[in-house]
């Protein structure tokens, strides 16, 4: 079998090879050694195993819906657990898979190991249980939310007018409406809302870039690497940014050795109050459209400039023409850039940083993500991501449901 693809991963289609004769058989595929496979990991020859099964990938990564960095992080490795926790559609997927699959593991490597089988029975459970259904009005809520603190800063500008007080008021309205929508969208990109893969795709286009202005596709292809390889140094992008900051115990003595780095990082506990403010509004946004004009995503590019002009009508005429609105803008964004940061790096920043060990995906999940304490707050103000274990194991699980899967997580650790 062959791939053609087209334009894009969504228009590819399954050209299949001539069947053999009528009285004969395919012949059989060949038997390789987990170590033999282990050999295929570079970006031109990327070979992954996944129950049992090894396929080449390296005609596939470019064309990969999460990116072409997932795929090369596991390349020479087992893959099965990552699959089985991805993807929703698992019947729709190895569509794609057949043409690439060119053998077998031999017996008796087959199996995986003990913690591996253990967490996919659990898995099989909470399934059973109920814990990957959605409960549609849970996102209704907090979709209206979201909408709610944004309007609510237009009309607190609205009614009082622009003075200090409800300048600051309506700035923290649309901060909270922002990092909600941050929260949304992130469930729409983990395909945790709907059944339907290509519903969630849509809503998270529109959550993601209509409400915030950033690139589904730029959001795809780092936050996807977080959760194949998180606090892997080099592949996790959320923690490797070693020209400004160096974090865990291995990194900074093997950085030291190299004499890479040039930042005063004695000093990093100090200035990283003064940059995390920057993150959103400028490292982010700076980066993200130049991304999209790089890959040429002009629908990303579409929906961020919709958001921006929509912003620019709503607020400018209540603050004063267009710089008064980039100041709200900035300030506002400086706001839920503190909350982003803490929230999203509460989780991992604590825990083991270190280059990869090739772990099973239980054990690297576990050591490098840690919860918050549960309650009221702490999940409306985390939007659920105090459960960063249960979420990380399980991404594709609504987070409504996190707490009830709690329990059988320690039970299985």
């Amino acid at each position: 079998a062959t791939l053609v693809h087209g334009s894009s991963y969504r228009v590819c289609r399954l050209v299949m090879a001539p069947t053999p004769p009528q009285g004969q058989s395919a012949p059989p595929l060949p038997l390789f050694s987990r170590e033999e496979v282990g050999r295929h990991k570079k970006p031109g020859d990327c070979w992954i195993v996944i129950h049992g099964d090894v396929y080449d990938v390296t005609r596939w990564l470019d064309r990969h819906p999460g990116g072409r960095d997932v795929l090369q992080h596991y390349g020479g490795e087992d893959a099965t657990v990552a699959f089985e926790c991805f993807h929703r559609d698992k019947s729709m997927v190895r569509k794609y898979m057949t043409p690439f699959l060119i053998g077998h593991i031999v017996p008796e490597e087959v199996e995986l190991p003990e913690v591996s089988k253990d967490f996919l029975n659990l898995k099989t459970e909470l399934e059973r249980k109920g814990l990957f259904k959605t409960n549609t009005w849970f996102f209704i809520a907090h979709f209206s939310q979201a909408i709610l603190f944004i309007a609510l800063a237009w009309l607190v500008l609205w009614w009082y007018g622009n003075s200090w007080l409800p300048w600051l008021t309506a700035a923290v309205l649309f901060a909270t409406g922002q990092q909600n929508a941050g929260y949304l969208q992130h469930d729409f990109g983990h395909l945790t809302v709907f059944n339907n893969t290509h519903l969630n795709h849509l809503a998270h286009d529109v959550t993601i870039g209509l409400m915030k202005g950033v690139s589904s596709y730029w959001w795809n292809l780092r936050h996807y690497q977080h959760h194949a390889k998180p606090n892997v140094f080099l592949k996790d992008p959320d923690i490797t940014i070693p020209f400004v900051f160096l974090l865990g115990k291995v990194i900074p003595e093997e950085w030291g050795k190299k004499h890479w780095g040039k930042f005063p990082y004695d000093f990093q506990h100090y200035y990283i109050f003064f940059t995390v403010p920057l993150v959103l509004p400028v490292y982010f946004q700076v980066e993200i459209f130049f991304y999209c004009i790089w890959h040429k995503k002009w629908k990303d590019i579409v929906l961020m400039l919709c958001f921006f002009a929509a912003f620019h009508l709503m607020f400018a005429p209540l603050l004063g023409g267009f710089w008064a609105n980039f100041r709200f803008f900035l300030f506002s964004r400086f706001l839920e850039s503190h909350w982003f940061v803490w929230i999203t790096q509460i989780n991992h920043i604590p825990m083991d940083v270190d280059t990869d060990k090739r772990n099973d995906w239980v054990t690297m999940q576990l050591q490098g993500t840690c919860n918050v304490e549960q309650s009221w707050l702490n999940d409306w103000f985390t939007g659920h991501l105090n459960f960063q274990i249960e979420h990380h194991l399980f991404p594709t699980m609504p987070r409504h449901n996190f707490h009830a899967a709690q329990p059988y997580v320690m039970e299985l650790c």
